[in-house]
């Protein structure tokens, strides 16, 4: 798996940000959306996250909850406030289940949420339903 470079960003390439704090996790993730024909960009905390977005805007994003430096339900907030991130998918992916943490995703800005342990085939379609911009 390679890193997007922020030039092959801008020209068009279609992109998954994948934050997500165990190394094991994350590149799993990133492969599945290679799957899918996307460039892996890989975050193991919220502040890589945030420097991948400044660096150019994903086509889709799949966010941990749980992170090292920074809770995932503000990182999701802070990109939505973001004017380039406003209409770019968000999918949580996180241990965190239970109906007041899908809404509480919601309502920061979520387009979708998933729980772990996830079915590939799944994520998979969510990635691909999400970047070619189907309704949920």
């Amino acid at each position: 798996m390679t890193e997007t470079a922020p030039d092959q960003i801008s020209n068009g390439t279609k992109s998954v940000l994948v934050v997500e704090d165990d190394p094991e996790i994350n590149a799993m993730v990133g492969a599945y959306a290679e799957l899918c024909g996307f460039q892996y960009r890989p975050a193991l905390n919220g502040a890589r996250a945030m420097q991948q977005v400044r660096e150019g805007t994903p086509t889709v994003v799949i966010l941990d909850l749980m992170l090292p430096d920074a809770d995932g339900f503000e990182i999701c907030k802070t990109m939505r406030k973001d004017q380039s991130m406003q209409r770019v998918p968000i999918i949580i992916l996180t241990a965190l289940g239970g109906e007041k943490n899908r809404q509480k995703g919601m309502a920061c800005g979520a387009t979708d949420y998933m729980t772990k342990p996830f079915d590939p085939d799944q994520l998979m379609k969510a990635i691909e339903k999400h970047a070619n911009g189907q309704a949920k």
